[in-house]
C-alpha cells in the first residue's frame, strides 16, 4: 500500500511560478522513478516530466527549459519548479512512481492531482 499526495497547485498569472511537491508514503523498499502528468480537460494525460532514483531527468518539450523536477530520496518526495507559466499549462497535474514494493514486486501509483490554473 502506497499513497501519494501533492501540494502546491494553485492560481498564478502568467509569467509567474509555482512549486509542486508530491510525498509518497506506506511500506515500500525504494521508488525507481518519480514523476509528473498533467491533464487539460478534453485532453489526455501527457508526461510533465519523470527522474530516476540516480536523478536523471526526462523533460517534455512543453516544459523544457521552464520546468525543473527534483527529488529528495530521504523524505521520498519529488518537486516541480514551473517558471514563465504560460496558459497552456492550466491542467491538473498528477504525481506518478513506479515503486519497488519488495524483491521481484514493482507496481505503479499516482496522486489524486492538484489543479494548475494559469491566467492572462
Amino acid at each position: 500500500q502506497v499513497q501519494l499526495v501533492e501540494s502546491g497547485g494553485g492560481l498564478v498569472q502568467a509569467g509567474g511560478s509555482l512549486r509542486l511537491s508530491c510525498a509518497a508514503s506506506g511500506s515500500f523498499f525504494a521508488i525507481n522513478t518519480m514523476g509528473w502528468y498533467r491533464q487539460a480537460p478534453g485532453k489526455q494525460r501527457e508526461l510533465v516530466a519523470h527522474i530516476t532514483i540516480g536523478g536523471s531527468t526526462k523533460y517534455a518539450d512543453s516544459g523544457m527549459g521552464r520546468f525543473t523536477i527534483s527529488r529528495d530520496n530521504a523524505k521520498n518526495s519529488v518537486y516541480l519548479q514551473m517558471n514563465s507559466l504560460k496558459a497552456e499549462d492550466t491542467a491538473v497535474y498528477y504525481c506518478n512512481a513506479d515503486v519497488n514494493i519488495y524483491l521481484h514486486r514493482t507496481d505503479n501509483f499516482w496522486g489524486q492531482g492538484t489543479q494548475v490554473t494559469v491566467s492572462l
